[in-house]
């Protein structure tokens, strides 16, 4: 039996925005922990990964943490039919305060 392909990863516009946020040597990181964390089962509950339901940042579906600490924010959709991953923003949270780019959201 074929292996099954993993899931595609794209991004939203407003990542841009919101990786401008992190050090240049930072986005390297994240690129890797994104394919390595949502290639395979990116709608499957895990300690770091949870799926939202409460209203979230840009409508995402799902939250990952990842990064030193658990700091960073992921908010992803998932479509399982076409095996795509759509990353709608990417940032720090510490303490109350979640930081997407220049946005702050209190939690």
């Amino acid at each position: 039996m074929p292996a099954s392909r993993g899931f595609a990863l794209t991004f939203a516009p407003e990542v841009i925005q919101d990786l401008r946020a992190f050090a240049r040597k930072d986005h390297g990181l994240i690129r890797r922990e994104l394919r390595a964390r949502l290639r395979n089962e990116p709608d499957k509950e895990t300690k770091n990964r949870k799926r939202l339901d409460v209203p979230a940042p840009l409508g995402a579906q799902w939250e990952l943490r990842f990064g030193r600490r658990n700091r960073t924010r992921a908010f992803y959709e998932v479509d399982a039919d076409a095996r795509i991953v759509m990353i709608l923003a990417i940032g720090v949270k510490e303490g109350n305060t979640l930081r997407l780019g220049r946005e702050e959201f209190q939690t």
